[in-house]
C-alpha cells in the first residue's frame, strides 16, 4: 500500500521538479525541512528580542506612534540603573525567587525521597500531589484568593482554629508583611510537585548496587543519604533550582492576580513594574531597556549556574 502510494506521487511529481529533489543532498533535504521551523522562530523571538533593544535606546511611546522617535542613547539605562523604585522592585523579586526556591527545593526532594521508598498507594499520592501543577494559573491565582478572603476563606478560618485570631483580622492580601508570605505559599503550593518529579528522576536513576555494596560495607541508613543519595541526587536537584529560579524571576500572573503589586509597592516584582511602565505611563522605549536588564542579568545568572552544574556533574 505505502509503495503504491509512493509511486502515485512519484508520478504525479513534474520531471523539472523530480530532478531538482533527486539532486538535494540528505543534509540540504534536512534544512529544507526544518526551515519553516527557523524562519516561524526568528519571527517569533528573535525579531521582537532586536526590536526591543532598538527601542531601547529611544523615546518610542506606544500610545504615540505618529510621534517622532528620538535616539536618546544609554539615557534610558542610566535612569533605570539609577532609579530607586526599579531596585526596590529587584529587592522584591530576590525575596521571592529565593524563598520559593528554598521551600519548593526542599520540599519537593523530601516528597521525592519519601515517593521512591514504594511504599503502599505511592502511585496514588504521586498522582494527587501532582495535581496543583497541572492547573492553570488563573484558576490557581482566582482559587487561593477565594481562600484568602478573611470574611469566608477557608484560610483564615483555619489560622483562627490554630491561633485564636479572629478570622477578620486575617488580612492574608492586604498585610504589608503577609502579602509577600501569601504568593509565597501559593508559588509552592503549585510548584513544588514539578521540583519533586526532577528530584524523583534523579533518586530513580541512582544504581541499587550502590545500595547493595554499601549494605555489605554496613553503612547506617543516614551515612548512606549524605554519602550516596545526596551526592547522586544533586545534579538533578540543581536542574529544579535553574528552571525554577528562572520562571520566578519572571513571576507576574499570579502576584498580578493575587495582589495586583500591592499592598502599595509590598509585592511589586520586576515583572510588575515592567508592565506599569510599559502599558500603564506608556513609557515603551523605558520599558524595552529594563527588559533587556532583565534579560541579561537572567541570562547571565544563569550562565554562571550552569557552568557550575557542569562542575558538579563532572565530579
Amino acid at each position: 500500500m505505502l509503495n503504491r502510494t509512493a509511486d502515485n506521487v512519484a508520478r504525479a511529481t513534474p520531471e523539472p521538479l523530480a530532478k531538482r529533489i533527486r539532486g538535494i543532498s540528505d543534509k540540504g533535504l534536512a534544512w529544507l525541512f526544518i526551515s519553516p521551523t527557523i524562519l516561524l522562530l526568528l519571527a517569533i523571538n528573535i525579531f521582537p528580542l532586536f526590536w526591543a533593544i532598538y527601542l531601547s535606546f529611544t523615546n518610542y511611546r506606544a500610545n504615540r506612534p505618529n510621534e517622532a522617535v528620538k535616539n536618546l542613547g544609554l539615557a534610558n539605562y542610566q535612569r533605570i540603573l539609577g532609579d530607586q523604585d526599579i531596585w526596590i522592585a529587584m529587592q522584591t523579586t530576590a525575596h521571592f525567587v529565593f524563598w520559593t526556591i528554598l521551600l519548593q527545593t526542599v520540599i519537593g526532594f523530601t516528597l521525592a525521597w519519601l515517593i521512591d521508598r514504594k511504599f503502599r498507594s505511592h502511585a496514588f499520592w504521586t498522582t494527587v500531589i501532582l495535581v496543583p501543577m497541572m492547573l492553570s494559573p488563573a484558576v490557581v491565582g482566582n482559587f487561593w484568593r477565594f481562600l484568602y478572603e478573611p470574611q469566608i476563606g477557608l484560610f483564615s478560618y483555619v489560622i483562627s482554629f490554630v491561633t485564636g485570631i479572629p478570622p477578620t483580622n486575617v488580612q492574608m492580601l492586604s498585610n504589608v508583611e503577609m502579602a509577600p508570605w501569601a504568593i509565597i505559599i501559593v508559588d509552592t503550593w503549585m510548584w513544588t510537585p514539578y521540583v519533586m518529579l526532577i528530584c524523583l528522576a534523579g533518586l530513580r536513576s541512582i544504581p541499587e548496587y550502590i545500595y547493595e555494596a554499601a549494605e555489605v560495607d554496613r553503612a547506617s541508613n543516614w551515612r548512606q543519604f549524605w554519602s550516596i543519595t545526596l551526592p547522586m541526587a544533586l545534579p538533578f536537584i540543581m536542574l529544579a533550582v535553574l528552571f525554577r529560579g528562572i520562571e520566578n524571576f519572571k513571576m507576574f500572573d499570579m502576584v498580578n492576580l493575587l495582589t495586583g503589586g500591592g499592598p502599595g509597592s509590598t509585592t511589586e516584582v520586576a515583572s510588575i513594574t515592567l508592565k506599569r511602565q510599559a502599558f500603564e505611563s506608556w513609557r515603551t522605549g523605558y520599558s524595552s531597556a529594563f527588559a533587556i536588564i532583565l534579560f541579561v542579568a537572567v541570562f547571565g545568572l544563569a550562565n554562571i549556574y550552569v557552568k557550575a552544574l557542569n562542575k558538579v556533574k563532572q565530579r
